[in-house]
Formats: C-alpha cells, structure tokens, sequence
C-alpha cells in the first residue's frame, strides 16, 4: 500500500512539474527539450537523460508537435497510456486558454488591428533562445567527426531547400549513416514485436476520413475547422514554424476566415506565450468562428485544439510500444546518435531561417546578444526575460 501510494505522489508531482514547464518553457521544440533536460532530468530525476534523447529522436520522426510528443511519451513511460493523456492535457492548457482568449478579446474588444509595437523585440529575443538551443544540441549530440558532417549537411539542406517533408527523410538518413557505423553491440533477430495497439492506428485513419467526408458533405465551418486542423497535425515535420506558414495560406488567404492583422497578432503574441507552438490553432479555430458568437469561438477553440493536437498522439500511442521493444536492437539503438546529430543540424538551420527576418540594427541585436547572454551565463528565468522584452517594447 505504501508504495503504491508513493508511486501515486510520484506521478503528481510529475504533474506539477509538468505544469511548471507549460508555464515557463518558451521558445519552441529545440528549446523545450533543454528545459525538458534540466527539470526533469537534471533536477528531478524522472527519466535518465539517454532515455531523454532515445524519446526525443523517436518523436521527431513522426509527424506533429514534437515537443508534446516528448513530453507525453515521457508519461507514458512513467504511467502508460491513461498518464500520458493526462500528462498532455496539463502541458497543452494553459497556453492554449490563453491563445483562445486573446481571440475571442481581438473579436469583442474591437482588437482587429491591434497596436503591436511593444513586440517588437520578442523576434530578436526568440532568435537567441534558438541560438541557445542549437549551442545546447551540438553540445549534448555532436561528439565525434561523424556527426559534425551530418550537422553540416542537414543545417545546410535545411537552410536552403526548406522543405518539412524532407525533415523525416533526413532524420532517417542520418539513423541509417550512424547504424552502419557504429558497431555496438552483436546484431541479433529482434524478439517478435507484441501488444501492438491497432486500434489506436484504425482510429486515426477513420477520424482522419470520417472528419473529410462530414466537412465536404455539410460544409460546416466548425467540422471544416477540425478536418484542417487534424491535417495539418498528421502531415507537419519539424514543429509550429512549419505549421504556422500553412495556417496562413489556409486561413487568411484562401478561405479568408481571419483578416492578416489578426492572424499577425495572434502571431505576436504567440512568441510570448509558453508551452507549445501548435497552440495558434486554439487561435486560429476561435477567430475562424468569431462571426458565431462567444460560445461559437469556444467551440472553434476546442475544435482547432483538438484537431491538431489529436492525430500527433493517437499515432505516438500507436508508434511507441512497438518502438520501445525495437529500440534495443542493436542497428536501432546505434541510429539514435545519428538521428540526434541530425536533428542539432535542423537546430542550427531552424536558428539560421529565424534571424534573417529580424531587422539589423542596434537594439535588436542588443536584445539578441543579452537573451544569449542570460541564458549562457546566468540563471535568469525565460519568463523574465521575455517579460523585460516586453516592458523594453512599451517604454521604448
């Protein structure tokens, strides 16, 4: 009874620390995944930091939210499918309250074109938690000459095809370049995979199908808003600067359900926001229903939310018990590193693609420069330096 009753404590102060991280982990997947290091492995000990790295390449192979997918594998190792689901519903919440919020306030506060100058400095800033994530990366993965090519190569790739559908391909070739090279281990025959959920896959397809047929059959906004959603959250690699472009594209330009300014704010403030980047589509499904009332918003909140969250995780829960049985067959455990130096290589280029909108001039690289200077060499909290960019913003 006692230590079931601990192992229960265990799981709730997991969850509070879950919490924790929804509300201070700004910057995106690369930079959640240091905070995911330093609080949950450093400090609290949940997890080993080569289990960290193991989930963290497997979830950014599958298309969706990366960082989320991270989060909510690591409840699943510690609490199984139920915990999981759990564990994503604390880590989502808050930032996706806020993002509806701030909608439904642009619609009926007259805030369609809101003034966004106090911004300013949150592209610069965000620039540099990106620059200090791609530092953290190549110090945690790129450790031997090998993986300096794959860095170099893929951050190359990156920068000058990007394209988010080769992001799985050359995650992929780096595991396989990595797994031909490294010799650990004697490779064996994998034990037979079992407790495969099919359920979990057969539910993703029909959603994904049913979710189509329903919106082109009734042409109802609100079911067309999750069927978007839900396609986005199964095709996007490499996290919300991937999605965020195609969300434009699709609601602003061609089915004009949101006005530019507002999509732009909502963008704004997006970059002050913790947690995960996918949480413009709590966004995105609130202003799309703004023309239905406040409880039609509520309902597009809870719509964009769902579809772009939900496809991500029913494939993780389909996905991750056959990989963790897989994992420790030896090609498979000597692709991880390679995977892992790939992804540093799209750290660097994601970092690289990010600063060349940021307008150079004094104060904006000033703002840069500071942010890498707090995070290298203090302990100053992200929410605090985001809340000065803000205050710099206002006053100046």
């Amino acid at each position: 009874m006692a230590e079931s009753q601990f192992k229960h404590f265990k799981k709730v102060l997991f969850l509070l620390n879950v919490l924790k991280l929804a509300l201070t982990a700004f910057g995106g997947p690369q930079v959640h995944y240091t905070q995911f290091r330093k609080h949950l492995v450093i400090k609290k000990k949940y997890i080993s930091e080569e289990d960290l790295a193991e989930l963290n390449s497997f979830c950014s192979m599958l298309p969706g939210p990366t960082s989320t997918q991270t989060i909510t594998s690591i409840g699943y190792k510690l609490g199984g499918p139920g915990f999981a689901f759990l564990t994503l519903s604390v880590w989502i919440f808050p930032a996706c309250l806020l993002m509806g919020t701030l909608a439904i306030l642009f619609t009926h506060l007259a805030l369609d074109n809101p003034k966004l100058e106090f911004l300013k400095y949150l592209q610069p800033m965000a620039s540099g938690f990106l620059i200090f994530a791609a530092y953290r990366f190549i110090q945690m993965f790129v450790t031997k000459r090998y993986h300096w090519a794959l860095l170099l190569i893929t951050a190359s790739i990156g920068i000058l095809l990007q394209s988010p559908f080769l992001i799985p391909v050359m995650l992929a070739i780096g595991g396989v370049i990595s797994s031909y090279i490294n010799t650990r281990g004697a490779i064996k025959k994998p034990e037979p995979i079992t407790n495969i959920r099919w359920d979990n896959l057969f539910l993703f397809f029909g959603i994904f199908l049913l979710a189509a047929i329903i919106g082109v059959a009734t042409q109802y906004r609100l079911m067309l808003l999750f069927e978007n959603h839900f396609r986005y959250g199964s095709i996007v690699f490499g996290g919300g600067n991937v999605l965020i472009p195609l969300m434009y594209n699709q609601f602003v330009e061609y089915k004009h359900y949101i006005a530019a300014p507002e999509f732009l704010a909502g963008l704004g403030f997006l970059q002050a926001m913790p947690g995960p980047v996918f949480s413009i589509a709590t966004f995105t499904g609130a202003m799309s229903m703004k023309d239905f009332g406040f409880w039609g918003q509520v309902a597009g909140m809870i719509s964009g939310t769902v579809g772009i969250f939900l496809p991500g995780i029913l494939l993780l829960f389909f996905v991750y018990p056959i990989w963790d049985q897989l994992k420790h067959f030896a090609p498979v455990k000597n692709a991880i590193e390679g995977v892992n130096a790939a992804s540093a290589g799209l750290v660097v280029g994601s970092a690289y693609l990010l600063f060349l909108p940021v307008e150079v001039n004094e104060e904006n690289m000033l703002v840069l420069l500071t942010t890498l200077f707090l995070l290298l060499s203090t302990k100053v909290p992200s929410p605090l330096i985001v809340l000065g960019c803000l205050i710099g913003g206002y006053f100046l």
